[in-house]
């Protein structure tokens, strides 16, 4: 964009086509693409052992020629949305104003396919970065009934899923999802009330319902 051979200035060219300068001279630094590729081993290794966090993560892939700093992974996890897989408090949170609503599956007997279905986000790694995926997924048959990518975590490609399955599959008796806003957001919970689901929604000592849908939506991609 910036053309070094012609006489105006660096400075000049930058006011024109309204840029600033230091973007001028940015080049992705070493430091970035080296995250990058520590970003795929660590999704790899996570999809592999769900329950590793950040000190058995960075233990398996520290070697003596490239020592990991346990800081490091942390930031990385954070940034990819990667947590081990373990009862935790507040894995995913609720907007604020959110209506949060009780969950429906304790002791109930899944024995058919659209009794219910089950939605949640998994991390792909991208050449230059990662999108999230959002799948929804029958519970009973664990088939995968749609799936959208976004690179924001809003909850637009989550209604656009959760519509595209009502539309080639029918619609379940219960729909369970945990307590993060792109579920307990009112676009969302609107299309299922339209259709008269009954909303389910992961509650405490529930962190298996999630690892499960987790499982399940990576093998989507």
């Amino acid at each position: 964009m910036i053309d070094h051979a012609i006489e105006l200035s660096v400075a000049e060219q930058c006011r024109i086509l309204e840029i600033s300068r230091s973007s001028a001279y940015y080049e992705s630094t070493r430091e970035e693409d080296n995250d990058l590729a520590l970003m795929r081993q660590i999704d790899e290794l996570y999809l592999e052992r769900p329950y590793y966090g950040s000190r058995r993560i960075r233990a398996e892939l520290s070697t003596a020629e490239r020592p990991l700093n346990r800081k490091r992974i942390q930031r990385l996890m954070r940034l990819m949305g990667l947590v081990a897989i373990y009862p935790n408090k507040r894995l995913s949170t609720p907007g604020k104003g959110h209506k949060i609503y009780a969950y429906l599956l304790r002791k109930l007997k899944i024995v058919r396919a659209n009794q219910v279905w089950a939605s949640d986000f998994t991390y792909i790694p991208m050449p230059h970065g990662f999108m999230y995926l959002v799948a929804v997924i029958d519970w009973y048959s664990r088939k995968v009934l749609s799936w959208r990518l976004s690179n924001t975590m809003d909850s637009d490609f989550c209604v656009e899923a959760i519509e595209e399955a009502l539309a080639r599959h029918g619609r379940p008796e219960i729909f369970n999802t945990d307590q993060g806003s792109q579920f307990t957001s009112t676009d969302f919970t609107d299309v299922l009330k339209k259709q008269d689901i009954k909303i389910s929604m992961d509650g405490k000592r529930r962190w298996i319902d999630k690892a499960i849908a987790a499982y399940y939506t990576s093998l989507s991609c």
